[in-house]
């Protein structure tokens, strides 16, 4: 209607305020519509905001209608301005000391329990300019007599205009801008109002409890709850003063004349019976100011160091006793009593703590009253209570359902979470709906089609900015939201949300569309390892992954909306959901969207950079706020450890609420204990509406939430409010977040354009998120030793996406951005530094996690500043403002804190562990020793291995591993990280195994071989980590080579047994006693040594006694059954243990046919049960085990079958002469195949020789025996020595004599070329078994015989070639090839013995280097070291990769093996540089010798030149001095 717009030009139309009585009652009515015009309506508020200026009046009614604008308005209040504050100061100093320019003050400096720092450093100044004029305080005697005159003239009615009220209110305004620990103003009253004057007035007679009031509560926010000590108030009697005048007050509240002792406590006190006449500012006075500073003093950090409580001990007593008998008190309301309680719970806990007697009655008493069971009972009756009594105000009884209403908030709220789920459900049912609009339409028609093509996403995109031009802005912001939940992962709604979604899709479609499983995404999520990217994240409700939803949007337009709203810049609403919707387009770096945004960026011809500008000034608003509200926070340190305990107190409630503040499903024993305290609520309310039932007979015990459960909630939420950031700050972490997401998998024209826009006007945003994290860790305030005073609970998590931010800046590597940072002139290094070395405190006494979370990325961080630099100077940066000293101490402290963990927590908590941490800081450490050779001192194990400090440091080393890699432009690099916990895994047998078994490819590596292994080797990691979950199975798979050499054993000691006595005797034999005792003590003797020394030995000896023992005692056949069954037992065993080793319970049907040593056993354990149920002979096959287990063995074989081919085709060589011999025979010497054959006729008097022989024997046999045996009772039966035996040896002997008759030998021959067939057989089987050939077999022909010479020809002809050639050939073969075996073996343990599996190179390339060739494999080029680093790349969040990581995983995706070294190492390198410039020096040094023997020689030359030159001069006078001219001419003169 703008009703507001008229009145305002109401308010501007002049008039004469002297005269026009009835114009300033339109006035007066006018502003008092715009007051509650804007009660309680922030909008209205805002409006009226524009119109300020028409309220910076001198008057009044201005400044109550300005106080009503600014009224619990903290956005307004955070922009109120100087001008503002100083014309309300000057209209107190011009017009008069008006409350209402007082009250104004008072709204601006705290509003929504909030206090505005600004705002109160603003009005501290202004007060403090203007002086006397203003700040009116009755300091010396005069003016204090005055105030006492003041309280005793208004002792029953305080005027609102009066001075004295005027300095209440003064007072008043002093305590809210000392609120909130505000230094500045602390220090500005201080000498305001001293604490002797404090003293002075509330403890004056006449004090009024207004007074008293304003006085405590400016005391208590300026002297006792403040950030610096006042050691005034803890070692002064000021407070005790006070203290002793609180009991009287205490006293007047209370009526003793109904109350029984004091020790009773029984009866509720009453300050008055009519209660209408009851001083409620007395009574508020004490149940809240008072009660208030004694906790707070008691509870005060440097009350601790105080040792004035043991001298003041009776006061503390009273003090206790006093505030006991105020709790009793029915008048009390909810804060009131919540107030009480809690001073009487600290003053009893100070008591415990400092040894102060308290009577035992009042002792327990007081801990009756915070029973459970007791607090429900009273509360009960008190919210029965409300009904009881006659209400004599409409006032009185709002204000009794008022305090109802305000203990059952927290538990709607609660059941409000309950119902959360639901709630959520219904609401996702839009978000299923955008992505399938099309369903919504009857198919093949053009809204379907539009749909399908995504045009209406597209519109709705492009409808979001017409949104902000028609100045919709909450519509806008609800659709960038929906279109932010289009691409969140699932959500889990429970069993009621998820059929509640059902039903609404159906309504909708017609037809239900169940999602996938919940959780899937989850899982995978957190198991990076099984999704080959980020965004694989799979939508059920739309059964696309999230990189594909996250394309769709950008295709429709969803990254230019971010963009240009980004650029408009809007408003502070609409800028926070635009960042979150590019979050979520950009999570796990989708480089799509990265590319889009690329594009646009780099092509928006008009005002390019705006879109850094926005940035940039969002970033330079916040430091401005930072440096604005900037607070340390000592009281925190010091008190840290009283919140650890009482944090540890009580974990359940800690995690209660921070269940409640993320949002979380509330726990079953949660939803239990909410349905009883409904219940019991109920019953309260039903109590409540009868008002006239007995309340004591119903006061059962609900397990509901007690009044104090609640009010400590709020006071919890109030301390939250008054921590929180200004929104300025927090917005930054949603920005940082962005910027961490466009340079995510290391986008490098994103980091590079981040930095630099190739504009006229550059923003360096990595310079200025630098600049960030420099002024919110408190550098620019000078206070970088104050490190941890500057961090919070609050503003951790924004530091830690700083940190996070600045590393994604950095990896890659991104050179330029590194020196950056490197290269700032801010602390920035010196900050990260600092947050890696130094406690934190007070925030690691209370969340250590958060302190290891920001040591963890702070070291990241230093090593994405020297990642992959071949330099030394940014390591130099940080090596000159770091102790190397504290860095390797800070790692060792990390390592410790993990046990100290283990031991106080059970539970495993979410985070990096301390480990992890200081294994983190131990690889900065070793990079950074490469650069500082004392540092590398410092991390080498020294001395004893078990001391605190080396054990860290030998467990560091452990656990890490060092590569060298070759990246894309063949340089090399060296690579540290932490060795993955899976990989400890990885069995010793399977290491053995892939070490010798790996095959050398074409260019003379094995790493081809080695990686084709490394998913085998993975996979065998993963399973054993799931084997160890299964002790039995762990342990049997851990022993398969003993249960192998078991199984071995048992066959050799059967077919030992079978070999010995088969056929066996079914009738059991006793033996001679002596053989039976000696085995006995073999067996004995055997099992001792086995039970104190157990060797290999001892046991044999022992299980061949147990066998003897059985053969004699049980039989040949039970014993042989007995170790058959043992032996199947064991290979059972065997095939189990390798069945765990190799994880063949998890994998597929054919693959467990395609493993050879699975089924060879399957197969011996056949051949086992062939042996127990077919016949003994099977047990003979089991011997052939020797050659799978001896490796000589297998290459005695391998040397017939690796060139089988060879030896075959030269066997059917061999066939093909024989075939030909045989047709040569056939055809020219058929009559001279005459074998040699034994007819069956001729052979049967033989075979009745040998049954003869046989029984004969047998018969000899057993009257042998049974000579013996009755020998050896004494009795003899057969005397003489041949009754028997040597007729039998006789008989056999004639028969064996006996000479062939010459029928005998013709019979005895046949002919065996009659058909061709037989003569080829013949060939074959005779010529090739005779040393001779076939000439040893067929018939000797005379000389005389025509074919005589033919059959000498035939016969060589046959040795030569067949036997001698051909068969040499096959043995040649066979040796050869045996004799590479053994030649390949040696020269393949030269190679493993002298080269490195990795990179080729040889022994001899590292004699006379610096790394000799054994530290080379053990450290550079470690094979094992590989295999982790690929294991690391597979179980690490692609999103956390550093820049060689992604490299790495790169390739290993695409099996490119480029990235091995090859012939080289870096430590040849660095020598053959290092050699080089050892050359060059030495030239150098040449090249100077030279240099100065050449001036040397110039100088001599110079000299000799100018020696030479004065000799030809002095000759040269000399010549002229003796010239004979001179003479002649003396000589011929005048004649």
């Amino acid at each position: 209607m703008g009703a507001h717009t008229v009145v305002l030009e109401l308010l501007q139309i002049p008039y004469e305020k002297n005269s026009d009585v009835r114009m300033h009652e339109l006035m007066r009515l006018a502003h008092q519509f715009l007051q509650m015009f804007c009660l309680g309506n922030s909008s209205n508020q805002v409006l009226l905001h524009k119109s300020l200026d028409l309220f910076l009046n001198p008057g009044l009614l201005e400044a109550q209608t300005a106080g009503a604008i600014f009224k619990d308005n903290v956005s307004l209040c955070n922009e109120v301005t100087e001008r503002v504050i100083q014309h309300f100061v000057h209209c107190i100093e011009t017009h008069g000391r008006c409350v209402q320019y007082l009250k104004f003050l008072q709204t601006v400096v705290k509003s929504e329990s909030t206090y505005v720092r600004k705002c109160q450093d603003m009005v501290m100044a202004e007060l403090v300019n203007v002086g006397e004029e203003v700040l009116l305080f009755y300091n010396d005697k005069t003016s204090f007599q005055t105030l006492v005159q003041l309280m005793r003239s208004e002792r029953n009615r305080v005027d609102e205009n009066s001075p004295l009220n005027y300095h209440i209110n003064l007072v008043q305004l002093l305590a809210c801008n000392t609120e909130g620990k505000n230094v500045y103003t602390e220090i500005k009253c201080h000498s305001l109002l001293p604490l002797d004057d404090i003293v002075r007035v509330v403890t004056h007679q006449d004090c009024l409890p207004e007074v008293k009031n304003a006085y405590i509560n400016f005391l208590n926010h300026c002297y006792v709850d403040t950030e610096v000590e006042m050691k005034e108030i803890y070692t002064s009697n000021h407070m005790w003063t006070l203290f002793e005048n609180f009991l009287v007050d205490m006293a007047l509240i209370c009526d003793k004349r109904h109350c029984r002792d004091i020790y009773s406590f029984e009866k509720v006190c009453n300050a008055t019976h009519d209660r209408k006449h009851a001083d409620t500012i007395l009574e508020n006075y004490v149940t809240l100011t008072v009660m208030n500073i004694i906790t707070t003093f008691f509870n005060s950090p440097f009350s601790d160091q105080s040792t004035t409580v043991q001298t003041r001990q009776p006061v503390f007593v009273r003090l206790l006793q006093g505030a006991f008998r105020v709790s009793h008190c029915d008048w009390l309301s909810g804060n009131q009593k919540f107030g009480v309680e809690t001073c009487i719970k600290t003053l009893s806990e100070i008591a415990k703590s400092r040894g102060i007697a308290i009577p035992v009655d009042l002792d327990s008493q007081v801990n009756l009253l915070f029973s459970q069971s007791n607090l429900v009972r009273k509360h009960t009756r008190f919210w029965l209570s409300a009904g009881k009594g006659k209400r004599e105000s409409v006032f009185a009884v709002s204000k009794d359902y008022k305090s109802i209403i305000e203990g059952l908030q927290d538990i709607v709220l609660l059941l409000e979470d309950q119902l959360r789920p639901l709630v959520q459900a219904e609401l996702s049912v839009l978000v299923d709906v955008l992505h399938r609009p099309d369903a919504l339409f009857p198919p093949n028609t053009e809204a379907r089609r539009n749909c399908e093509s995504g045009g209406f996403i597209c519109r709705l995109i492009k409808h979001t900015e017409r949104l902000l031009e028609d100045k919709e802005e909450p519509l806008c912001i609800k659709v960038l939201q929906t279109i932010r939940e289009m691409m969140t992962v699932d959500i889990d709604y429970g069993e009621k949300g998820e059929i509640l979604r059902q039903h609404l899709l159906t309504r909708y479609y017609g037809k239900a569309h169940p999602r996938l499983k919940p959780g899937k995404a989850h899982v995978e999520k957190k198991t990076p390892a099984h999704s080959t990217d980020p965004g694989s994240v799979v939508l059920s409700r739309v059964a696309l992954t999230l990189a594909q939803v996250q394309c769709h949007l950008d295709a429709q337009g969803a990254s230019e909306l971010v963009v240009d709203l980004i650029n408009n810049n809007y408003s502070s609403k609409v800028f926070l959901e635009a960042t979150e919707l590019g979050i979520a387009l950009l999570e796990g770096g989708n480089s799509t969207i990265q590319r889009s945004l690329y594009m646009r960026l780099t092509s928006d011809n008009n005002n390019p950079e705006k879109f850094f500008k926005v940035f940039f000034d969002r970033m330079q608003q916040a430091q401005a706020e930072i440096k604005a509200t900037v607070s340390v926070n000592t009281a925190d340190s010091l008190t840290g450890k009283k919140k650890d305990d009482d944090h540890k107190e009580s974990p359940q409630k800690e995690k209660a609420k921070k269940e409640k503040a993320n949002g979380a499903v509330i726990s079953s024993e949660m939803k239990g204990e909410l349905e009883e305290a409904a219940v019991e609520t109920g019953k309260a309310l039903a109590f409540v509406r009868r008002s006239h039932s007995s309340h004591e007979e119903d006061a059962s015990a609900p397990h509901g939430l007690s009044v104090e459960d609640i009010m400590v909630d709020k006071i919890h939420q109030k301390d939250k409010d008054e921590k929180k950031m200004a929104p300025e700050i927090a917005m930054m972490q949603p920005i940082l977040r962005f910027l961490q997401l466009l340079c995510e998998n290391h986008n490098r024209d994103l980091q590079n354009h981040l930095r630099n826009q190739n504009n006229k006007t550059n923003y360096n945003l990595v310079c200025e998120t630098l600049q960030f994290l420099d002024c919110i860790c408190g550098s620019t305030t000078g206070g970088l030793g104050l490190l941890g005073l500057y961090i919070n609970e609050n503003n951790v998590g924004l530091i830690n996406q700083t940190l996070q931010t600045l590393t994604e800046y950095c990896q890659g590597p991104c050179h330029e951005n590194q020196n950056s940072i490197a290269t700032h002139e801010s602390n920035g290094i010196d900050i990260i530094i600092a947050l890696i070395l130094n406690d934190i405190n007070p925030l690691g006494k209370q969340r250590m996690d958060l302190v290891l979370e920001l040591k963890d990325n702070a070291s990241k961080l230093l090593l994405a500043i020297m990642e992959s630099r071949h330099d030394s100077e940014n390591a130099e940066r940080i090596l000159f403002n770091m102790s190397p000293n504290q860095l390797v101490d800070v790692a060792k402290k990390a390592f410790y804190q993990d046990d100290e963990d283990e031991e106080d927590d059970d539970e495993v908590e979410d985070g990096a562990s301390p480990k992890d941490v200081g294994h983190n800081i131990y690889i900065l450490a070793h990079q950074l020793s490469q650069h500082n050779q004392y540092l590398a001192g410092l991390l080498k194990v020294r001395g004893v291995a078990e001391t605190p400090g080396n054990m860290a440091l030998e467990y560091y080393a452990k656990h890490t591993a060092q590569i060298e890699i070759v990246r894309q432009d063949r340089t090399m690099e060296q690579i540290v990280f932490p060795i993955p916990e899976i990989c400890e895994y990885l069995t010793e047998e399977t290491k053995t195994r892939m070490f010798l078994s790996a095959e050398r490819d074409d260019q003379g590596s094995k790493v081809s071989a080695f990686f084709d292994q490394h998913d085998d080797m993975f996979a065998e990691m993963q399973w054993q980590k799931k084997l160890r979950a299964s002790p039995a199975l762990f342990w049997f798979s851990s022993h398969m080579s003993l249960w192998s050499s078991i199984s071995f054993n048992f066959a050799v000691l059967i077919n030992l047994i079978v070999a010995f006595f088969y056929p066996f005797n079914h009738n059991v034999q006793e033996i001679d006693p002596r053989l039976s005792g000696l085995v006995w003590t073999t067996l004995f003797v055997s099992l001792a040594i086995v039970i104190t020394v157990p060797r290999p030995s001892g046991i044999r000896t022992f299980i061949a006694s147990a066998i003897l023992r059985l053969i004699f005692s049980v039989g040949l056949e039970p014993t042989l059954g007995l170790l058959g069954m043992l032996n199947v037992i064991n290979k059972i065993v065997f095939v189990v243990s390798l069945m765990g080793n190799r994880g063949t319970f998890t994998k597929r049907l054919r693959h467990i046919l395609a493993d050879w040593e699975f089924i060879y056993n399957v197969a011996y354990l056949s051949v086992c049960l062939l042996g127990i149920f077919v016949h003994e002979f099977f047990y003979s096959l089991l011997l052939l085990d020797v050659v799978y287990r001896e490796e000589t063995l297998l290459n005695v074989i391998k040397s017939v079958t690796r060139n089988g081919r060879s030896i075959i085709l030269t066997a059917v060589l061999a066939v093909i002469l024989i075939y030909l011999f045989s047709i040569v025979g056939f055809v020219f010497f058929k009559d001279d195949f005459l074998v040699e054959v034994d007819l069956m006729g001729s052979i049967a008097p033989k075979d009745a020789v040998q049954a003869a022989a046989a029984a004969m024997t047998g018969t000899a046999g057993m009257l042998g025996a049974s000579m013996a045996v009755n020998k050896g009772k004494g009795t003899e039966q057969c005397v003489d020595k041949s009754c028997g035996v040597n007729d039998t040896e006789k008989t056999i002997e004639d028969l064996a004599t006996k000479p062939p008759s010459e029928e005998d030998e013709e019979d005895s021959k046949e002919r065996s070329c009659d058909s061709l067939i037989m003569c080829i057989v013949t060939s074959l089987n005779e010529g090739l078994r005779n040393g001779g050939g076939i000439g040893d077999v067929l018939r000797k022909p005379s000389s005389k015989e025509p074919l005589f010479v033919a059959r000498v020809v035939y016969d060589l002809l046959f040795f030569f070639i067949i036997i001698i050639i051909v068969l040499n050939l096959i043995f040649g073969v066979i040796i050869d090839t045996f004799a590479d075996l053994r030649s390949e073996k040696q020269q393949k343990e030269e190679i493993l013995k002298n080269t490195c599996f990795i990179c080729g190179l040889e022994r001899s390339a590292f004699d006379n280097k610096t790394v000799s060739f054994e530290d080379h494999i053990r450290s550079e080029h470690n094979m094992w070291h590989y295999l982790y680093f690929i294991v690391l790349v597979k179980v690490k969040d692609p999103t956390e990769f550093t820049g060689p990581e992604s490299y790495v995983y790169g390739l290993v995706k695409e099996r490119n093996l480029d990235w091995f070294p090859r012939m080289r190492a870096m430590s040849l390198a660095a020598d053959d540089a290092e050699g080089e410039q050892n050359e060059l020096r030495n030239l150098q040094v040449q090249l100077e010798t030279t240099n100065r023997l050449v001036q040397i020689l110039s100088q001599q030359l110079t000299e000799l030149k100018d020696q030479m030159a004065e000799q030809r001069k002095q000759k040269q006078r000399i010549g002229l001095l003796n010239t004979p001219s001179l003479p002649a001419v003396m000589n011929h003169g005048p004649m």
